[in-house]
């Protein structure tokens, strides 16, 4: 498979998709294996390739080292949050002998999100080695890759990569005769998207409901079975033994300017572009340059109308907003969310009420139900949307749903899965009001306004 360093022309011809592999082990730390392999399965090519060298050089490093190498790279986490993942690992209380865990969020249930399957289908063992060598640095004796069910390849997969490194000694009682233990399992869901939640993670993988749980306290003092539990991305995890290796001042120049954040990102595009996929870009990478120079543009005869930056749960941005360097407090300046950095396109044919009504769908059939306002306010949405797609919206209706995205904002529910949901809505009718209002019945005037129950 050849590398993603010429052409884009040569690299649409030449390569499938979705594009992964380009780049150098200097210059793309997550994919540059993928620009040598189609994929990387077994333990003694990805050995031949870097594999474990990071995990090698942390045992020589100590723990304390390690974790304040990936606190100086200030790596951000890549499941949605950015929250930095060293100042996360630094919360955990001082070890007192008991047992304390890494679980990674492999859940990926963000509607247009693909990023971390591409990771495990094809690069395992890279999962494996980041989760051994952030275990280390934390202390933690278990981890736990917790996995959508639906992802069977990329589990299976793993479980291999796993049972490799156990018959390397990268994995078990004293790890390459260091003297730390560690014991890694492959878990799969049963498939509810509030499992992106950390603490709902939690409650699914001890067997219980995927409530979210109250906080404080926070995993990091109380999380798997009471025990202090860090969770962390699976494109968060992968960065890991590249910073390790190779230092965070090398992480740091990644970005190459494009950003204050350092190290490269998992880019995507997805809806009508002429070449949908994931490229490992540097952090900062242009919303243009991701759609017109990696995707190809939108396809022949379409026009972009807006576009999500990172999944479903963010806001609508317009073509206006394409030249805002993709980091996270930029997207956010901008009135949405850098999210999984995943773009979903919308081109000028598509009904922005027919299209939030089906987003909405999702999250109403995803809440957990645990809090009155996500439970019965995101049906409500639902239905005030088919309403207005069938054009049997009455006077007031776009007033409601405004209202729902206030009532439903940050600080009125248990957990960001309502907040999450009101984004793409409070924005879509932010900058398409009149599709809104074009929905409503031409005798609604005469008819009395809708009122919840």
């Amino acid at each position: 498979m050849s590398s993603t360093t010429g052409t884009s022309e040569q690299l649409r011809t030449s390569l499938p998709v979705p594009i992964h592999g380009n780049g150098t082990a200097e210059t793309r730390p997550l994919t540059w294996r993928l620009a040598q392999r189609d994929e990387v399965l077994d333990i003694e090519t990805y050995e031949s390739l870097e594999g474990y060298q990071g995990l090698k050089k942390a045992l020589g490093m100590g723990a304390e080292q390690v974790q304040a190498e990936v606190k100086n790279a200030t790596l951000r986490g890549r499941g949605g949050a950015g929250f930095p993942a060293g100042i996360k690992w630094s919360l955990l209380p001082k070890a007192d002998g008991g047992p304390r865990y890494l679980v990674c969020n492999a859940d990926e249930m963000e509607p247009g999100t693909f990023k971390d399957r591409l990771l495990m289908e094809k690069l395992p063992h890279q999962l494996v080695e980041g989760m051994i060598t952030s275990g280390f640095a934390i202390g933690a004796t278990c981890g736990y890759i917790f996995i959508r069910g639906e992802y069977i390849k990329a589990a299976r997969h793993l479980n291999e990569a796993i049972e490799q490194a156990k018959a390397k000694g990268y994995l078990g009682k004293n790890i390459l005769g260091s003297g730390y233990d560690f014991e890694l399992y492959v878990h799969t869901g049963a498939g509810r998207y509030i499992c992106g939640e950390e603490t709902a993670l939690i409650n699914s993988l001890e067997g219980r409901r995927a409530n979210p749980r109250t906080k404080p306290p926070f995993p990091q003092v109380a999380g798997a079975w009471g025990r202090p539990t860090i969770v962390n991305n699976v494109e968060t995890l992968n960065n890991v033994p590249a910073i390790v290796l190779r230092g965070a001042e090398w992480y740091k120049s990644l970005s190459a300017g494009k950003s204050p954040d350092p190290g490269t990102k998992i880019y995507g595009a997805s809806g009508k572009v002429r070449f949908p996929g994931l490229w490992e870009l540097p952090l900062g990478t242009t919303g243009r340059e991701i759609l017109e120079q990696y995707a190809g543009g939108m396809r022949d005869g379409l026009s972009l109308k807006a576009w999500l930056p990172g999944g479903a749960s963010t806001d609508f941005l317009l073509p206006e907003h394409l030249d805002l360097p993709m980091d996270f407090d930029t997207i956010m300046k901008a009135g949405s969310r850098m999210g999984t950095g995943l773009i979903m396109v919308v081109d000028e044919t598509q009904s922005m009420v027919a299209l939030v009504r089906n987003l909405e769908e999702f999250f109403a059939r995803e809440s957990c139900g645990w809090c009155t306002p996500c439970r019965d306010g995101l049906p409500w949405g639902v239905k005030l949307l088919r309403n207005l797609e069938q054009k049997q919206g009455r006077t007031g209706d776009v007033e409601l749903l405004q209202e729902l995205t206030k009532n439903l904002w940050i600080g009125k529910t248990f957990c960001a899965h309502a907040p999450g949901a009101m984004e793409p809505l409070q924005s879509a009718i932010k900058y398409f009001r009149p599709e809104f209002d074009a929905c409503v019945r031409d005798d609604a005037a005469s008819l009395p306004p809708v009122t919840q129950a």
